[in-house]
């Protein structure tokens, strides 16, 4: 009986497009397996799809929140680095601005079950990810996600990352206006573009709706876009304050200010000029040292402003500049006349008019009824709900514990979604859902149902919700236990939450499982990050403790390390942390003014007696981690893969020319020979190409100039020509270039599919030569 394949399902759903895409991953998967392509390519390939390895232990650890008991290996994915085979990965999937439909949870609620250990985890970066994927099975979940609109392409890798916006851009009190749109085009025209193919690392950006809130954290961004309204002429102009090399990892860099206004028209060129500077200046080499921050270190400001302005200047017209803006933002976007400020009457009814058509309320504006309310309603409201702009309805925030859904809750989410506001959600970078254009009178039975779920949790964006990385639940980086260590702290907080000081309520706690940030610890009023020290020859699971950051003002300032302290004593330092700041609070006093009025010296020594390690005979708990108990050890900790190794455009070239060729293999044995032919050609077309693009920059895909440049510049220079055959592999394209690209037999067919792989492997060798040794 045969069984129909997604790709078979799929096939009238999926663009063919994207279908290629996955095409061609599934072929760079076969030839990795029979190891015709080269490990370090295979990983940068998947990773910008999404998809990662991972740390895995079989089911053994448990964090409180998740128990993973798939059947795989032990011990698999645990060191170094890995072919992927024979254990399971984590698959990332982009959410651009933490926009997803009720339609696309459920399919992502599908996936979990069938691919992964029934989870949905929420990322700080607005992501999706599903834990315990199988790389078999990540062709077909990608198609599935395609058919509902979600790409996991650029997920991962040396590539722009997702785009995040502030979850509450449209409703907000505070906004200069909706950042939503530009976030949407920004990513669209992004995605793929040939001048963000060629990073040393990740590329991130923000779009933050006002300056004074979180919003999109725009100062930790490589790019980071805080909306402002200019008056020009007596009229309101959009356009954005722009902030450059920001990011977090081990030493954060606090972006700096590019532009104070830039014009809203101006967004996609400045973002593609900025692209190709840190594309053609960045480090290539020193991983360590290949973000944007270093980079502008390096030049230093004033020189990168002036690069990044002469490229620009520099730019051929893309008419998809405004295309994607007026598909996105309406017609004109960026213009006076289009951009009156929301109090301006028609105007504003008219955007809201437009932008309801993609989300909006069920039900009509209403003011939030008198109590009596269901028990818990009250604390929930209080943190959970704000407040929209648009009197009458509410933004009401999920609270999912250390950012987790399963796949029961996810379904249900879609249909509340549905019910209660259109159907769409916004994830958070505090890894929360939003449902947005709730109407007062439905606030009660919502929660209700969200509460019969058990997602009825308050403490939304106060002290209470914890933010943490994977830490050493998955991440091959992971020290500490970071989920271990929030899911403890957060249900302490909670246990005491009515008892809570108001001073402290609004306080952010985030944990990270290293010093890479990835749980933001920099920016959090009270941050922890993972360590290790050794007692009597044993190893100890530690905690840093990260005082000074500021979450607000778009992570306004970053915090310092003060001293380790042993994981297990983490919750009473951050007890003694907040009880000291309430009894020696000024009025008024915010609690890094605190910080910085007391020093760091008078808090560290309320914590002083907390570092200290009894011995193992004492209390053998010190020695294993939270939610783990087994005896603690980083003997399992491997190679990251948060950005994979530095692959230049050649390679990258080239090995699409295996790939290319090896397709032209699998046309011949299906005996399509005159597309077996081309396909070879073509192959041979390509590695030329990944040679020329070496020195001749924006080479069209044209094979007339891209024969032509390989000719004058490997050719006729002997630069290509092998050791043995002289340039004999070279003719070999110039002799296909020439002759008709149809009517091959068989032996014609093999004979270019041979000639095509010599030249291939002379490319390489060619390449080899040109490239210095380090």
């Amino acid at each position: 009986m045969s069984v129909t394949t997604w790709k078979e399902k799929l096939r009238d759903v999926v663009p063919p497009s994207v279908e290629r895409e996955i095409e061609i991953y599934e072929t760079q998967m076969e030839l990795r397996r029979q190891d015709k392509l080269d490990e370090k390519i295979f990983a940068e390939s998947r990773l910008r799809r999404g998809v990662y390895g991972q740390r895995y232990d079989n089911g053994q650890r448990q964090d409180g929140v998740r128990a993973r008991t798939l059947d795989y290996p032990s011990g698999a994915l645990t060191k170094g680095p890995s072919t992927m085979w024979d254990a399971p990965g984590m698959q990332r999937i982009k959410i651009p601005f933490g926009e997803v439909t009720a339609r696309q949870l459920e399919v992502l609620a599908e996936l979990a079950e069938e691919y992964s250990d029934a989870i949905c985890h929420v990322t700080t970066r607005q992501d999706f990810q599903l834990h315990f994927v199988h790389v078999d099975d990540t062709p077909d979940l990608m198609r599935r996600l395609a058919a509902v609109g979600i790409t996991t392409r650029e997920a991962c890798g040396n590539s722009v990352r997702n785009v995040t916006g502030c979850p509450l851009s449209g409703i907000c009190r505070d906004e200069s206006f909706d950042v939503t749109p530009y976030a949407k085009a920004l990513s669209a025209f992004l995605l793929g573009h040939p001048d963000a193919q060629d990073f040393g690392r990740k590329f991130k950006i923000s779009f933050s709706g006002c300056a004074r809130h979180a919003c999109a954290l725009a100062h930790m961004h490589d790019l980071g876009l805080v909306a402002r309204i200019r008056m020009e002429d007596g009229a309101p102009r959009k356009g954005f304050q722009v902030y450059v090399g920001g990011g977090l990892g081990a030493v954060p860099h606090e972006a700096k200010v590019l532009a104070e206004f830039l014009p809203a028209e101006e967004l996609l060129p400045t973002a593609q000029a900025i692209a190709r500077v840190f594309a053609r200046l960045g480090e290539k080499k020193n991983r360590g040292r290949a973000r944007l921050k270093f980079l502008v270190a390096r030049l230093g400001f004033e020189e990168f402003q002036r690069l990044v302005a002469e490229e620009r200047e520099a730019l051929p017209h893309d008419p998809r500049w405004t295309e994607l803006l007026r598909e996105n933002a309406g017609p004109a976007a960026g213009s006076p006349a289009a951009d009156e400020p929301y109090e301006a009457g028609p105007a504003m009814e008219a955007f809201e008019a437009w932008r309801r058509r993609e989300e909006g309320p069920t039900a009509e504006a209403a003011p939030l009824p008198a109590p009596p309310y269901p028990e818990g309603f009250q604390a929930w409201s209080e943190t959970n709900v704000a407040a929209q702009r648009q009197q009458g309805y509410f933004a009401a925030t999920i609270n999912l514990p250390l950012g987790d859904a399963t796949a029961p809750q996810m379904r249900r989410i879609a249909d509340l979604s549905r019910r209660f506001n259109g159907g769409l959600v916004r994830t958070t970078v505090e890894q929360n859902m939003v449902l947005r254009w709730v109407s007062g009178a439905a606030l009660v039975p919502l929660y209700r149902e969200l509460a019969e779920l058990g997602l009825g949790r308050p403490g939304a964006g106060t002290v209470v919700d914890v933010t943490a990385c994977p830490g050493t639940d998955t991440c091959k980086l992971g020290i500490s236990s970071s989920r271990g260590l929030a899911a403890e702290l957060s249900k302490r907080l909670a246990a005491r939450s009515f008892q809570l000081p108001e001073a402290i309520k609004d306080l952010r706690v985030k944990v990270s499982g290293c010093f890479n940030s990835c749980g933001q610890h920099h920016v959090a009023d009270v941050g922890f990050y993972g360590v290790s020290r050794k007692a009597g020859g044993r190893t100890v699971p530690h905690f840093q403790v990260v005082l000074g950051g500021q979450w607000s003002e778009n992570a306004g300032a970053y915090g310092l390390p003060m001293g380790a302290v042993p994981a297990k004593n983490v919750p009473e330092a951050l007890a003694r942390i907040t009880d000291h700041f309430v009894a020696q609070r000024q009025s008024g006093e915010t609690f890094q003014a605190f910080v910085r009025r007391v020093g760091k010296a008078a808090v560290k020594g309320a914590l002083d007696d907390l570092t200290r390690i009894p011995t193992y005979a004492e209390d053998a708990s010190f020695y294993s981690d939270w939610g783990d108990a087994r005896e603690y050890t980083i003997d399992d900790l491997g190679v990251g893969e948060c950005a994979g190794e530095v692959v230049s455009l050649v390679d990258f070239g080239l090995a699409a020319s295996e790939r290319e060729v090896f397709e032209a293999q699998l046309s011949l044995e299906g005996g399509r020979t005159d597309e077996a032919g081309t396909k070879a050609y073509f192959a041979m077309l390509h590695a030329a190409k990944a040679l020329a693009q070496t020195e001749v920059v924006d080479l069209a895909d044209d094979p007339e100039r891209i024969v032509a440049e390989f000719r004058v510049r490997f050719h006729d220079t002997e630069r290509f020509h092998d050791p043995f055959a002289g340039a004999k592999f070279a003719n070999y394209l110039f002799a296909a270039h020439q002759e008709p690209a149809n009517a091959f037999t068989t032996d014609d067919a093999r004979r270019r599919i041979e000639e095509a792989q010599l030249f291939i492997e002379a490319a390489h060798a060619c390449h080899a030569r040109l490239t210095p040794t380090v």
